[in-house]
């Protein structure tokens, strides 16, 4: 049965080989693993950042979640936005994502100053909004735009 546990620096290969499969995979680019390993490391060394979590079965690493915070001044209160999700391929179909939202949600409900969890995804991903939806997110009726001073200069 998969449990979810804390990522550790111990679990910094899987989460950068996941980290890149998503890219890859959602939006055919190839992240620059001169940030990426120490953009992950960062984060599992500092919580303030965010959080990654492993859902895992017999030790092995099933699939990823991470969550960063947003201070909502209009609701006092931190929004946790999920990122860098990810389940492997051969572990997919299984309720991993569901485990790994379902253990965040219940974390998010029980820390008094977290406001609710949102995450941005690929408009094109309808997998992952209909996957979404079914486990009760809505349509925020946001917009998400960026100036990514890091984006390769080919990418619109």
């Amino acid at each position: 049965m998969p449990e979810v546990r804390a990522a550790t620096l111990g679990d910094l290969e899987f989460i950068v080989d996941s980290n890149a499969r998503i890219a890859a995979e959602t939006e055919q680019r190839e992240l620059d693993r001169r940030f990426l390993v120490p953009g992950v490391r960062a984060l599992l060394e500092d919580p303030a950042k965010g959080r990654y979590f492993i859902a895992e079965e017999s030790g092995q690493p099933l699939g990823q979640l991470m969550y960063t915070t947003e201070w909502s001044d209009w609701r006092n209160g931190d929004f946790w936005w999920i990122q860098s999700v990810y389940v492997r391929q051969d572990a997919r179909r299984r309720g991993i994502f569901s485990l790994l939202f379902r253990h965040l949600e219940g974390l998010a409900r029980a820390t008094p100053r977290v406001c609710g969890i949102r995450l941005y995804m690929e408009a094109h991903n309808r997998s992952a909004q209909a996957t979404y939806t079914r486990l009760g997110m809505v349509d925020s009726g946001y917009q998400v735009l960026e100036v990514d001073f890091r984006k390769p200069a080919n990418r619109p």
